[in-house]
């Protein structure tokens, strides 16, 4: 299995890689992007199971990736003839096509072309032709290939083309890593708060109009009115969704969302972005406001700020929800998928031997 160690897609790798452990898969997590931190490989090293190999070979979104991205092909796939592995899970799209031993899924966890449309509300221009070339080549080469919503999907058959074999697996989280405690009078949003899909700006513009403080963790934003806390390690991060009232999520962009999918466990009222991942995961769960409306976001947060009912019932209905995407049932879709292909692989193996 593949990993980068910038975002949200190393939590779902430990969390579905702790989950097939405890079944007795075994996983090897191979990390590009950067190094792994003191606090990554500490996480690593408490799942049953995994066995982490590390590189910080360029992502394939990032300025001028394609020689290490090359580079890493070439890692990979000594990986795989060392290995032998029954199945390569990648969650990146490049890679795909390479000469794999074994079936290969790639997820799609989200993808520059689709994030370009979200944010500037037009196509990415040429400079990403090269970035649209490889990820269409690696989903073609892709044994299978997974979402996390139907709406992420969409967004990839959208650019790249129809894909022939494919599902929609949803990410996970364990409800028992979070808890409700005493709330406060506190709304909160956890992110990538640089990137412009988070649209974090809204909630910082706003603040000044609001009843209670705004607080936002993640790095690389300068906010003027809201409380920045920085980057804040998971534990952190629990602790302050365990305080706050509600979660706010402002996205133009957002394949799953499993900051949402936490502040829910968490017992948090959850506001939202009225685009359509979100409302496939949480429409009856949370009130959804277009992304870009300024007076809406104000003056629901100010409502919902007086109305302690309404947001208990918010809460409630929200971790009931969450309550469904658990590891139990992430995990055993994706081990009938590997089996399936598994199965498959070997069915072609055999007619390949009598013809």
């Amino acid at each position: 299995m593949t990993t980068d160690t910038v975002g949200g897609v190393w939590t779902y790798c430990l969390e579905l890689a702790k989950t097939l452990g405890e079944e007795g898969v075994e996983t090897v997590l191979a990390t590009m992007g950067r190094p792994v931190s003191e606090q990554h490989a500490a996480e690593a090293l408490r799942v049953p199971g995994l066995t982490l190999y590390q590189s910080s070979y360029k992502l394939e979104w990032m300025p001028s990736p394609w020689p290490e991205v090359d580079q890493a092909g070439e890692w990979l796939i000594e990986l795989d003839r060392e290995l032998e592995p029954d199945v390569v899970h990648l969650n990146n799209f490049a890679h795909a096509s390479l000469p794999w031993s074994a079936p290969v899924v790639v997820v799609a966890h989200s993808c520059v072309l689709s994030w370009w449309r979200a944010v500037h509300g037009e196509n990415a221009p040429p400079e990403w032709d090269e970035y649209a070339s490889r990820v269409g080549r690696g989903l073609r080469a892709a044994t299978h290939v997974v979402a996390p919503t139907r709406a992420m999907m969409s967004c990839v058959q959208e650019h790249y083309g129809p894909l022939l074999s494919k599902s929609v697996i949803p990410n996970c989280r364990r409800a028992d890593l979070f808890q409700a405690s005493r709330k406060e009078p506190i709304i909160f949003s956890a992110g990538r708060l640089w990137d412009q899909a988070k649209n974090v700006g809204l909630l910082d513009k706003i603040a000044p109009d609001l009843p209670w403080p705004v607080y936002l963790a993640g790095d690389g934003f300068g906010a003027q009115h809201a409380n920045t806390l920085g980057q804040l390690s998971p534990v952190e991060t629990g602790g302050w969704l365990s305080r706050a009232s509600i979660y706010a999520m402002p996205a133009r962009y957002e394949p799953f969302g499993l900051s949402v999918l936490e502040a829910a466990l968490s017992g948090c009222a959850l506001v939202l972005s009225d685009i359509e991942s979100l409302r496939e995961n949480w429409q009856d769960a949370a009130l959804c406001i277009p992304p870009d409306d300024e007076e809406q976001w104000r003056s629901v947060l100010c409502d919902l700020a007086n109305l302690p009912e309404h947001r208990q019932e918010l809460a409630s209905r929200a971790r009931r929800r969450a309550i469904e995407f658990s590891p139990s049932r992430t995990a055993r879709l994706y081990l009938g998928l590997y089996e399936d292909l598994i199965r498959q692989q070997e069915a072609t193996r055999k007619r390949a031997m009598v013809i």
